[in-house]
């Protein structure tokens, strides 16, 4: 597969939702062979494009999705994540909402990330520019912490000298 090709999959892969760009990174740098620091713009670019129309749309969609007669139970457990969400966000005060955003986004643990970040935000009405910008300071945050294991995963996966395990997702059928 050509350099292209594999940047252009580690961005689609940066836009799923719990995926994004804590599982891009990696596979960009360790399966794929990627220069880093492009790999890191791809998918900070691929991770923050969704964020508008989340921001903007989500919302009214979930809801009107939760008063289908069939299927309505995805759409109330995400309202419910998203709710949880900002209440864990709006903990500290309406100050710290920025702060406390930026590093839901930043930490790069499952059920935390762009998409959630956003779905809480808009479902607390926070303001268009400061949530953007807690998200994208977030979502670089969330990057160069992964970008730090990927290198060391790498590096320590080369340096072992193995000839069957030259890169972390080596064995991942999904990319072979």
């Amino acid at each position: 597969m050509s350099p292209f090709l594999k940047y252009v999959c580690v961005f689609f892969i940066s836009m799923v939702p719990l995926i994004e760009l804590r599982g891009a990174v990696p596979i960009g740098i360790t399966y794929f062979g990627l220069n880093e620091y492009v790999t890191l713009a791809v998918c900070v670019i691929g991770n923050m494009l969704p964020v508008p129309i989340i921001f903007l749309f989500a919302r009214k969609v979930l809801i009107w999705g939760s008063t289908w007669k069939h299927g309505s139970g995805v759409f109330k457990w995400i309202l419910r994540k998203g709710e949880k969400a900002g209440r864990k966000l709006t903990k500290n005060g309406s100050n710290g909402t920025f702060i406390a955003l930026m590093l839901f986004v930043g930490i790069p643990i499952p059920g935390t990330g762009a998409w959630t970040g956003t779905l809480a935000a808009s479902m607390l009405d926070m303001d268009w520019k400061k949530t953007s910008i807690a998200v994208m300071l977030g979502v670089l945050m969330a990057g160069i912490i992964m970008l730090v294991i990927s290198l060391l995963a790498a590096s320590n996966n080369t340096s072992s000298n193995s000839q069957n395990h030259k890169y972390f997702f080596h064995d991942c059928k999904l990319f072979n």
